[in-house]
């Protein structure tokens, strides 16, 4: 189906073929150059002292959660409003999800309250996910670990940029991670970054995302090194250099991409605001946030009602997608016990995401909000 207005659309440009052109031409396409300068260029950017490029969020998170000797036995504290990879970082290395409810409909990243109540004394890590860019209350969740003894690894893939109180999001916790997934602020198509200022977490992920092995191929191919050792039982998680040359390129529009996105939220809570019926999450965040997605909740609502909206949605040619289904309904996570996460499911069933990129005009938002309107009081 063909969307008069879709839910995202690639910040792309003449730029980014020059950049993968310019690598094919350099001859070296896996990871190499390309890679270190990102490295170097996001963690600044990030106020991080290291980087570490991997294939995606998910290599990032589960590097991490090896990196901190995370295991079969442990229990690391998640939300279950996320996308699955939080979660499943978590089974990877053995270890159990424990899934905490959200804050409000007005505030949709993890209760710190629900996080207090489940810590046991096998909790190892917390998992933190910055719902589109807005932040999770990092003071007390730093305190909590402090208090605990516990990791905190933020889950960022929603926020390059983004800021907590003059901070930017991911260098906050022991360890930041973020997505370059074809949908998100900085687009490689796959792509991940993990950042730290911890030199010990760092050097061990850079070993585990390439084999284990002491040396790059493209170390070698510089003549730095003539051999390697293998010294963990680490995977392939590897960016390549014509991922890292899109990326340079779009950290460089990220801020007027970020600038745009939030006038277009203005132009949202402009115009959505007369309309009863929903919650507009995050409303009166006045922190500098990447804009991910434009959620939106339905009140007194089932997931019925919400499914027929987004068909008007459609039909009127706007485009809609749901953040998220709760994860820990999905059936590989049955066997894991999730109480209390009331708002989680609620949200899980009544939310709805607006198209929300920086092109968006001032007329696509009223149009939208208008075939909001429309579809809301035909349902009524």
């Amino acid at each position: 189906m063909s969307f008069k207005i879709p839910l995202f659309d690639l910040n792309f440009g003449k730029e980014e073929t020059a950049a993968v052109v310019a690598t094919l031409e350099s001859k070296w396409l896996s990871m190499g150059p390309q890679c270190v300068e990102l490295e170097e260029k996001f963690a600044a950017m990030c106020g991080s002292k290291r980087g570490v490029t991997v294939t995606n969020c998910t290599a990032a998170l589960h590097l991490a959660l090896m990196a901190m000797d995370i295991k079969e036995g442990d229990e690391v504290i998640v939300p279950s409003l996320t996308f699955v990879a939080t979660a499943n970082c978590v089974r990877y290395v053995g270890a159990t999800p424990v899934f905490a409810d959200i804050t409000s409909l007005d505030d949709l990243t993890i209760s710190v309250d629900d996080i207090a109540n489940k810590i046991t004394p096998n909790t190892k890590a917390i998992i933190p996910m910055h719902f589109a860019g807005y932040p999770a209350d990092m003071d007390r969740i730093m305190a909590l670990a402090k208090k605990h003894n516990l990791k905190v690894i933020e889950d960022a893939c929603h926020g390059p940029l983004s800021e907590y109180k003059g901070r930017k999001l991911g260098s906050i916790g022991d360890v930041g991670c973020f997505s370059f997934f074809s949908n998100k602020n900085i687009s490689t198509g796959e792509g991940g970054m993990l950042i730290t200022d911890n030199d010990e977490i760092a050097d061990r992920i850079k070993l585990l995302r390439s084999h284990g092995m002491t040396t790059m191929s493209y170390q070698r191919a510089a003549g730095h090194a003539t051999t390697y050792d293998v010294v963990d039982s680490g995977y392939n998680y590897r960016m390549d250099d014509l991922r890292a040359s899109i990326g340079l390129v779009q950290i460089g529009k990220l801020q007027a991409d970020l600038e745009s996105r939030a006038k277009v939220r203005s132009w949202y809570l402009e115009e959505l605001k007369a309309i009863p019926g929903i919650v507009i999450p995050f409303q009166n965040c006045t922190e500098f946030s990447s804009n991910y997605v434009m959620p939106v909740i339905l009140k007194e609502s089932t997931a019925e009602k919400r499914d027929t909206l987004r068909d008007a949605l459609h039909s009127a040619g706007v485009q809609t997608s749901v953040h998220y289904p709760a994860v820990h309904r999905f059936s590989v996570f049955e066997r894991f016990n999730s109480q209390d996460l009331t708002l989680t499911e609620y949200v899980g069933d009544n939310e709805i995401t607006l198209p929300m990129y920086a092109a968006i005009t001032r007329e696509n938002v009223r149009y939208i909000a208008k075939a909001l309107r429309e579809g809301l009081n035909s349902g009524e």
